[in-house]
């Protein structure tokens, strides 16, 4: 990267981070139940929220608790199941369209990232209609309190129930891009371990790592705070406890509870630290060739802190450290390459591969382009790559190096 262009990114994080303190982010208010949900409905004064959900869920029933609530209290409702993993612009039109069409008067996204960030688009489209999500994407381009947001995460890995991000799939282009404001930060979040129970253990195991990767990129970065760093380093010691346990018994309560309190403490600290290269290199793939996001960064992630170098030795010993994986008399080379080899072992215990077979070598050089664009300035990374060096990491994470 040349010296110019260094310069500007690090100056850009410098303004963020000093800015961080006086920026109006909030945590969601947790609620205990449906019970303390409806109460929170009726004291806003609502009486027909839009439920955005996904056909898988619907089906299984995972709305039933929900809208048994409530139905109990006489609330009326309308429900958009048509979310796809990683949400279209296409299915965020059809929400707002389902909203109108019903005469909602609030938001309550029940499902995995891609549910809570479709409705956070919606509400975003909702008090901009004169503007395009395209024109939205970005930061601080909403500008506008949106409709009563309440999210009830079903996985536990995106923290979107915390974050002031939006990312969306444009149907046409297949670009993916953030929306990122503070008013997209749910207003109530519902942590119900129940809704979790008997998930299928892949997807346990990709959103898990999900949440692990928001914790070491929040914590790795370079614009964090004491904050941000105890709520990284709580939640990547609850990721390796107990992640191994809900992948290998889904029906553990404990373990389901733990890790969606990791992946919620994990969300607050990437909101404020943001992520680095693993994020945007996953979201260049997932608008691409669809793939899962908790996938694309348990996949992409030792493989980029492994080009992080001696930038991350120390902040991965320190984790190390915390997370029980050695003591203090290791070094801090040693710790860092035990902690990636931990991560790469877990990977491996829950049949995560080590390479994405869907990369296409001809797409690497877009596939760069567009993981630069995002990353760069935004993201505080330990350490500035160039669009040469994304592909480098690209090609290795689709196992290109070793094909002739």
């Amino acid at each position: 990267m040349n010296v110019f262009k260094k310069i500007y990114c690090r100056t850009f994080q410098f303004f963020c981070h000093i800015a961080i303190p006086f920026l109006p982010y909030r945590e969601p208010k947790l609620v205990k139940d449906y019970g303390e949900l409806v109460g929170v409905l009726q004291s806003a004064g609502k009486s027909k929220p839009l439920i955005v959900t996904d056909k898988v869920l619907h089906g299984l029933g995972i709305c039933d608790g929900l809208v048994g609530a409530l139905e109990s209290e006489s609330f009326g409702y309308a429900l958009y199941d048509g979310t796809v993993a990683n949400p279209t612009t296409d299915n965020v039109a059809e929400a707002v369209q389902a909203y109108r069409n019903n005469n909602c008067d609030c938001l309550i996204a029940i499902g995995g990232g891609s549910s809570m960030d479709c409705a956070k688009a919606v509400g975003a489209c909702l008090v901009n209609p004169n503007k395009t999500l395209d024109r939205l994407k970005g930061l601080m381009k909403v500008r506008k309190r949106l409709p009563l947001l309440i999210a009830i995460p079903t996985t536990a890995g995106t923290g979107s129930e915390t974050t002031v991000a939006a990312v969306i799939t444009d149907s046409q282009t297949r670009h993916k891009y953030a929306i990122n404001d503070f008013r997209l930060i749910p207003d109530c979040a519902l942590l119900d371990s129940a809704l979790t129970l008997g998930l299928p253990a892949s997807v346990t195991a990709a959103t898990g790592m999900d949440a692990l990767t928001h914790a070491i990129e929040a914590f790795i970065g370079r614009s964090t705070t004491r904050e941000t760093r105890r709520n990284a380093l709580k939640a990547a010691k609850l990721i390796f406890s107990e992640l191994p346990v809900a992948y290998s018994d889904g029906s553990n309560k404990t373990a389901r509870s733990e890790m969606l309190y990791a992946s919620y403490l994990a969300g607050l600290a990437f909101t404020k630290s943001y992520v680095g290269y693993v994020h945007s290199v996953a979201h260049a793939l997932g608008g691409k060739y669809n793939v899962a996001h908790g996938l694309a960064n348990a996949v992409i992630l030792p493989h980029m802190l492994k080009r992080y170098g001696n930038s991350v030795e120390k902040k991965l010993w320190k984790m190390g450290v915390y997370v029980g994986l050695f003591d203090t008399k290791t070094s801090k080379a040693d710790g860092a390459k035990i902690f990636i080899d931990k991560i790469e072992q877990l990977n491996a215990s829950m049949k995560i591969p080590v390479t994405l077979d869907c990369i296409v070598r001809d797409d690497v050089f877009e596939l760069a382009c567009t993981a630069e664009a995002e990353a760069n300035p935004l993201y505080p990374v330990p350490k500035l790559f160039t669009t040469k060096q994304l592909e480098d990491i690209i090609r290795e994470v689709g196992g290109l190096d070793d094909q002739q």
